[in-house]
């Protein structure tokens, strides 16, 4: 299990509750633990036979964003205004923040205060019933899917960052493995529903291709 280093609790974000017991989606997310439980990443991914696609995005982001929180938490007190004063994934990538309602402009903020940003804009979103319904006779919306594309590209950028300016950190504390297996089943994810632009990825491209050479 990755380890929660960090002590203060107003910079550890607040996973998603999980689903309700019989449930469709909670149904889905057993399905998807199991199949992640196999090892076998590519079938964890996939679209369980004669289900609803909107519904498998919805469970998995809801648990890529709980796995983010956490993975992200465990090194908080290592990532901090003075250490990383812009949010970035490597010299050639920096990111601004905005989201179109608070923060209209594009605004150049540490990477704690990013992801800050980021984890409660992704939760405001999965809150909302308009987008995320809870009940299941209530309809996605028509722009859903490009909604569930831009909080992936979002939390890509997280695990960017992490690799590029924490990973020395994350091998000190022996969870090297972990941080990839994590990685690695989120990229397959991603790819399986071709939900992040390539030239998004292009940060970790060399990580990825290490990864997955031996699942082509």
């Amino acid at each position: 299990m990755f380890k929660l280093f960090n002590s203060d609790k107003n910079k550890t974000f607040k996973p998603k509750k999980g689903f309700s017991k019989g449930t469709k989606r909670h149904d889905l997310h057993k399905h998807a633990k199991a199949t992640l439980g196999s090892g076998n990443l590519r079938l964890a991914v996939s679209l369980p036979e004669r289900e609803d696609l909107n519904e498998w995005l919805a469970v998995n982001t809801v648990d890529f964003f709980n796995q983010i929180n956490l993975l992200y938490g465990s090194i908080t007190e290592f990532c901090t205004p003075k250490t990383c004063e812009v949010m970035s994934a490597g010299p050639k990538y920096e990111y601004l923040w905005a989201d179109g309602e608070s923060v209209k402009k594009p605004i150049k903020v540490s990477a704690p205060e990013y992801v800050e940003y980021l984890m409660t804009w992704v939760q405001g979103i999965l809150d909302d019933e308009n987008i995320f319904p809870s009940r299941v006779d209530v309809q996605f919306p028509k722009n859903f899917q490009s909604i569930v594309k831009n909080i992936f590209k979002r939390l890509f950028r997280v695990y960017g960052h992490i690799y590029y300016s924490h990973f020395p950190k994350i091998v000190s504390l022996g969870e090297e493995a972990h941080l990839n297996t994590c990685f690695k089943h989120f990229y397959f994810f991603i790819i399986e529903f071709n939900l992040v632009d390539k030239k998004e990825m292009l940060p970790l491209q060399d990580l990825i291709d290490n990864l997955t050479k031996n699942n082509v």
